[in-house]
């Protein structure tokens, strides 16, 4: 699929998640048997469990304590979204990606992080609701960042994308309406998972693919952040994969986490205001640039950790907004959390 037919359909998906439309199918329907029959064989290949982390490690808790300072409190970091947010496929709290993240955000602030996890390992979209009210249930404790990463889950169960795209975007505007910055991190591409074949992997690329850009246009113009994880993924997962993928040959290994938040890290310090001034303006030697919202959310699907936020409101084409690929940082292994608290589900 071209750009310019992946904004189309990004758009149509899009419109009818914030009008109410009705579902707009991800692949055609000749194609379900078909599709139904390669999950099974898939199904019974993926996720089987050999030794995998049967749990997800408790990350939460508080990073960069050397950073401390009277009376300054720490920067507030929280995580929502499916299993790759909650780091499921690792065996230590330092390898999921809101350790991570927390870990590389305070060295960058100079400043401890608190972080917090809502997400739930197998989550759709429709859980965003349940999460986003954990978060804001309690006002003394509202974060100053929300990290999302959802989606995977709504293409494997085929939930329409409008609706997915619906919940994301109520959820990104009541984390914003709230005070919060939010980065999604998009769907990922679940053609790279090394057992699906083919047309299953050609059809979940595709569904992966089309629900990002969607999410995308809703996320932007709900006033946060993106970073396409798909493409970021794709390449390193289909050259390495025993590498990059965990023990149950699904989720990501500890250094495909690592790679994720390597890519993240950038646009979540950028959203908090802590990264330099002179890289924020665009860079036409890497390509950078203002786009109508569609085309840049078509764009990018297609490149590794491509970052997306809103420019201005409105254009010839509608909303528009800033492309940046940003310098990849980084992001080592976290010290053990000196303070954990226990996990919210």
């Amino acid at each position: 699929m071209t750009s310019m037919s992946r904004a189309r359909v990004a758009r149509r998906i899009a419109a009818g998640a914030a009008y109410g439309g009705g579902g707009i199918g991800l692949v055609g329907a000749a194609a379900v048997g078909l599709l139904l029959a390669e999950v099974q064989l898939a199904k019974r290949q993926v996720g089987n469990g050999n030794g995998a982390s049967p749990h997800v490690p408790n990350a939460q808790g508080l990073y960069g304590l050397s950073y401390s300072t009277p009376g300054e409190p720490p920067l507030r970091l929280t995580m929502l979204g499916d299993s790759t947010a909650a780091g499921q496929g690792v065996h230590r709290s330092g390898q999921t990606p809101g350790a991570l993240l927390a870990s590389g955000l305070a060295a960058v602030a100079e400043r401890p992080v608190d972080l917090r996890n809502v997400a739930l390992p197998g989550a759709r979209s429709d859980d965003l609701d349940r999460q986003v009210a954990l978060v804001l249930a309690d006002p003394g404790r509202l974060p100053d960042i929300c990290v999302i990463m959802i989606g995977a889950n709504d293409v494997t169960h085929r939930m329409p994308p409008t609706r997915s795209v619906r919940h994301l975007s109520t959820a990104v505007r009541r984390l914003r309406t709230a005070g919060a910055e939010v980065v999604v991190g998009t769907c990922p591409d679940l053609g790279t998972v090394e057992q699906v074949q083919q047309p299953l992997r050609w059809l979940a690329r595709r569904a992966s693919r089309q629900l990002a850009a969607a999410q995308t246009i809703g996320v932007v113009e709900q006033g946060g952040r993106t970073v396409s994880l798909g493409d970021l993924l794709g390449p390193e997962f289909a050259a390495n994969p025993r590498e990059l993928f965990g023990p149950d040959n699904y989720h990501p290994s500890a250094e495909g986490y690592a790679t994720a938040a390597m890519a993240v890290l950038p646009t979540v310090c950028a959203a908090l205001g802590l990264w330099p001034a002179e890289e924020e303006r665009p860079d036409v030697s890497r390509r950078e640039g203002f786009l109508p919202v569609a085309r840049a959310a078509a764009e990018a699907v297609a490149e590794p950790g491509t970052e997306v936020t809103a420019a201005m409101p409105t254009g010839p084409k509608g909303p528009w907004a800033l492309l940046k690929r940003r310098r990849r940082r980084r992001v080592p292994e976290p010290e053990p959390t000196p303070v954990t608290r226990s996990v919210e589900t």
